[in-house]
């Protein structure tokens, strides 16, 4: 019985090529989510049986070449060079074809397997587009399949035509084994440098035509990389053709990595600075700039030959609906509108599900109180398990439906014309318009919004970009907002919400000029954004985006805030009080004995005053009361300021934490009520002035511990340090002037 055997295919391609939708329509759930090695750029991995192979899949970032000077560029040409996949399927938009090709050249002078993928191919069709696959396919030396993603077809074809691939060059191998050993003395070029074996795809014979860079530089190329073959300094060359292009390109990172000792060899050197000199004198332009425009007039030679346009003499659909969508006008409230309706379907339409978790949560409480006896045991799982993670699971159905809307706008094409509406603003307040994408991605994660400014060229345009981040409320405040603006603010809560979103935007702005102009003074960068055509978007697409989300919410349940639920109600259960002001208990009985509603509701007033001393004996019941001096001006009672502290760990841990803090003291009926039932109580002391101040400090203040590691890993210690001051500080005083002035205007 044949073993089965491991693979790993890349998928290369441009932004908005269909390569993402490419890879989920591969790899289907089965996928997880890393960095790639040393940075924090998001590797997605997928995995897949075909036949005897098991199969890795690795969605390389998408970028428009390799050269580098980007990390995602960085990141995608480091993969294929230390990683070495076997076949790298590079996702072209069929449509635009002649740009795409660009990544494709670069990725042949690698020396790789390729496998061209024209995706969107009913698109080009549906625009009169023609292309001679077969014609590609031999200029290219590379299979070529066709394939509509969104709709799954023509998938089984790419990875049978990857595979094959793949299998021929395994009968390659085994042939190149069988040749006659290396004489005595020459280096053996299918080994690596300690004489092992070398990946099976660096020795044998490729089957690319070479890039063509017109007959002059042709032969500049060719000299030089024979001269390479030769050079014993290059020990880590695996192609001297590719080795040649990036010495003229005068690329230090592969100069430094693949030649670490080149510059030793007087010939290698002497012939590379004549090369150059000469390109210079012939051509009068540096040689990397000749090389891209070789690349360019190559592409644009395979593209006369392959494809065939027809006269276009209107505009296409898209550009008709960007009239209106991306209109200096209209588009701004067309994007509100948009925008105000996914809150108002997260609010609406997630209250239902909420309530049907809501009660399971409540029913799984007296379930637990029934089953268990009395004590500590059953305190534990009654009001730190239960009501700290119920607290929080019951907003899952919101998590889903905001990132449902939002996954459907990314799907077709909106985000785009969103980011360059913002353009204009973000120059206008002296932002890099590169700097709305790290924005827009911090309404999902700070983390990953921080990380991603990596792409703007200016520190001080990075910096200022990590300061506005936290202004964008991320996902995990949202159940902050919706637990706060559901308990008070009833039918208007989702315009609530809307209204913390849009003011955290406003302040970013101001925030964003001030800045600008005192401690980050600097020019703003022209930034060309390109706008995909608008696509239906896929149902399969959509869900695989909602479950990653969903996924990293539920993780959050049993991580950390199963362990805060935990730590916090130990923190509200110890020590325990065995003295008290008063002989409770003595009174209280006294008092039942009487058998009057008077004397019950006076009873009932002293088990609640024993309560409270018993709360206020515990650890949290001592940090609440060091927190009303702070808390007090802002209206806040001492659960909302101990949740303050607690959400500093993760957003989701302040709603966590109120679950579990009004269910300590709390006794009998009340212990199984719901979270906004005890937060609207009279009893609780809140008001909406209150309710809508502590919406404004949770969405002003520091962010969570995880999104401040990020910070000072990306600008040091001195900007973490002021950004946690300064929103600190920004979010005290907004909440105080809330409450305090609306208590003037008597609200």
């Amino acid at each position: 019985m044949a073993s089965r055997r491991q693979v790993k295919i890349a998928l290369a391609g441009n932004p908005n090529s269909g390569k993402t939708s490419i890879f989920n329509a591969l790899t289907g759930a089965k996928q997880k989510v890393a960095n790639f090695p040393g940075v924090t750029v998001e590797k997605r991995v997928g995995y897949r049986k075909f036949g005897l192979y098991d199969i890795i899949f690795v969605d390389l970032p998408g970028t428009y070449s390799l050269t580098a000077y980007s990390l995602d560029e960085k990141v995608a040409r480091d993969f294929i060079i230390n990683e070495q996949p076997d076949v790298i399927i590079n996702v072209i938009d069929t449509a635009n074809l002649e740009r795409s090709l660009y990544l494709t050249m670069q990725v042949i002078e690698m020396g790789v397997d390729l496998v061209i993928d024209l995706n969107m191919w009913d698109e080009a069709q549906e625009a009169g587009i023609e292309v001679d696959t077969d014609k590609l396919a031999r200029l290219l030396g590379a299979p070529v399949a066709k394939t509509v993603a969104n709709r799954g077809q023509g998938i089984d074809n790419l990875l049978q035509a990857a595979v094959t691939l793949i299998e021929s060059d395994h009968d390659d191998d085994e042939e190149i084994e069988s040749e006659t050993p290396p004489e005595p003395g020459r280096r053996d070029r299918r080994r690596g440098r300690r004489g092992h074996s070398r990946p099976h795809h660096h020795h044998r014979h490729h089957r690319h035509p070479p890039v063509s860079y017109g007959p002059n530089l042709d032969d500049i190329v060719k000299n030089l990389a024979d001269q390479i073959e030769t050079c014993r300094g290059c020990e880590f060359c695996h192609n001297p053709r590719w080795m040649a292009i990036k010495l003229l390109e005068n690329d230090p990172a592969i100069t430094g990595r693949c030649f670490p000792g080149w510059r030793g060899n007087q010939t290698l050197a002497g012939s590379l600075n004549e090369s150059i000199e000469h390109i210079k004198a012939t051509t009068n332009e540096e040689p990397e700039m000749v090389i891209t425009e070789g690349r360019y007039g190559y592409v644009a030679g395979i593209v006369r030959e392959v494809m065939k346009k027809p006269q276009v003499d209107r505009m296409m659909a898209s550009e008709h609906i960007d009239n209106v969508a991306t209109h200096r006008i209209l588009g701004y409230p067309i994007f509100f509108i948009i925008m105000w309706l996914i809150f108002q379907a997260t609010f609406k339409i997630g209250q239902y599900p909420m309530g049907w978790i809501e009660s399971g949560v409540g029913i799984l409480q007296w379930a637990a109180l029934s089953i268990l006896p009395a004590g500590m045991l059953s305190d534990l799982i009654v009001d730190g398990i239960i009501g700290g993670v119920g607290a929080v699971i019951v907003f899952l159905p919101n998590i889903v439906i905001l990132f449902l809307g939002i996954s459907i706008l990314e799907d077709s094409g909106y985000m785009a014309r969103a980011a360059f509406l913002m353009d204009r603003l973000m120059h206008l307040l002296g932002l890099h318009g590169k700097s709305f994408i790290p924005l827009l991605m911090g309404f999902g994660c700070s983390v990953p919004a921080i990380m991603s400014t990596r792409t703007l060229e200016s520190q001080k345009d990075r910096i200022l970009t990590i300061l506005l981040i936290p202004y964008m409320s991320c996902s995990a405040k949202l159940p902050v907002y919706i637990l706060i603006a559901g308990a008070f603010f009833g039918a208007a809560a989702g315009n609530v919400i809307f209204g913390i979103y849009i003011l955290g935007i406003l302040l970013a702005v101001a925030a964003a000029y001030l800045f600008r102009k005192t401690v980050l003074r600097s020019e703003s960068i022209p930034f060309v954004m390109e706008l995909p055509p608008y696509r239906r978007p896929t149902t399969k697409s959509v869900l695989i985006h909602v479950w990653e989300r969903a996924r990293i919410y539920l993780k959050k349940m049993g991580g950390v805030i199963l362990v805060a639920s935990i730590i916090l109600w130990a923190l509200g259960y110890f020590p325990r009080k065995t003295e008290y002001s008063v002989d409770y208990e003595a009174r209280i009985e006294q008092l039942r004995t009487l058998e009057t509603e008077q004397a019950e509701a006076k009873a009932a007033e002293l088990e609640a005053m024993k309560a409270s001393e018993e709360v206020e004996y515990t650890y949290i019941g001592r940090l609440g009361q060091a927190l009303a001096p702070v808390m007090d001006p802002l209206g806040f009672n001492w659960r909302m300021g101990v949740s303050l502290v607690t959400g500093f760990f993760a957003k989701e841990v302040v709603v966590s934490s109120l679950g579990v803090l009004y269910q300590i003291g709390e006794k009998g009926e009340k212990e199984a009520e719901s979270l906004m039932k005890k937060l609207r109580d009279p009893e609780s002391g809140l008001s909406k002035l209150v309710a809508f101040g502590f919406m404004v400090f949770v969405l002003l203040y520091t962010p969570c511990i995880a999104a401040i590691i990020a910070i000072r890993r990306e600008v040091g210690w001195r900007w973490m340090t002021f950004t946690v001051v300064f929103q600190l500080a920004l979010a005290w005083l907004a909440a105080l002037v809330i409450y305090q002035g609306g208590r003037l205007l008597g609200l």
